[in-house]
Order: structure tokens, then sequence, then C-alpha cells
């Protein structure tokens, strides 16, 4: 059987359907689990799908899919903008990485115009609601095969 691909989600992404709708949309977490998870299906492959709010553990997650995955989507949420450990963890994967996020973080705040991920990510796919996921989903099964 093949590698399934890791999705993971950082911090409040738990809240997705109720936080700022009108950014995120009314899309809970279960329904991208759900939508993930049938776009591997169609492709042949398999999610592990994750979500934590805390950043020790999402490295955790990256450091067991160096060989436990054939790539990764995260959307490391507020992470991406702070997290060092998140970029050297996913540095070390070597498996293909999918950055991926509801919103454009191009278009908000300054703040959020740079990320860390992005600088060791194989591609993003960002703006475009749950549907991003999907995508980001299809490019890491097209990666890893």
């Amino acid at each position: 059987m093949s590698k399934p691909i890791y999705v993971l989600n950082g911090p409040n992404l738990n809240l997705l359907g109720v936080r700022e709708p009108e950014i995120y949309g009314k899309t809970t977490l279960a329904d991208v689990q759900a939508l993930c998870e049938a776009r591997a299906k169609s492709l042949g492959k398999t999610v592990v799908f994750r979500q934590s709010n805390h950043e020790g553990q999402l490295v955790d997650w990256i450091q067991e899919a160096r060989t436990m995955a054939c790539a990764i989507v995260i959307n490391p949420a507020a992470y991406g903008h702070t997290s060092i450990a998140l970029l050297d963890a996913l540095k070390a994967a070597e498996v293909p990485v999918i950055e991926c996020h509801l919103s454009n973080p191009a278009a908000r705040e300054s703040f959020r115009h740079h990320t860390y991920v992005s600088l060791v990510a194989t591609g993003v796919v960002t703006g475009l609601g749950a549907k991003s996921y999907e995508l980001a989903v299809e490019a890491a099964a097209a990666l890893a095969a």
C-alpha cells in the first residue's frame, strides 16, 4: 500500500466555520477533511488529516511524515508567519510540501505577506477557500507519483 499524504493544520483551524466566516467561510474542518479524503481517494491515495494548536505537535508530525508520508499538505495558519521550527522540520522532511491557505495572505495584512513555509514549499495554493485543500492534495499526489 502506498504512503499517505499528510494534511496538517495549524492553530485555530479547529474553529473553521465559526471563526471569521467572512474571511474563512462557513466550511468546517470536518468538511475540509471529507473533501481531502474524497479527492485523495479519487487519485488512488489516502490522507492522514490532523490539526493542532501547538507548534511542537506540528513539528513532531512533520518529522513523522518524513518516513511515513509520500507528501505533506500544510496549512500552518499563523505559525507560517512566525515559525522557524516548522521551516526547519519541513526542510528535513525530504518529501514534497504543498503550503495551503483558505484565504489569500498576500491580499491581507502586511504581516501575513511572508511565510517561512513558502521558503521550503514545493508549491503554494491560496485564496480558494476549501478548494485550496483539494488542489493541494491533487498537487501533492502528482508530485509523489
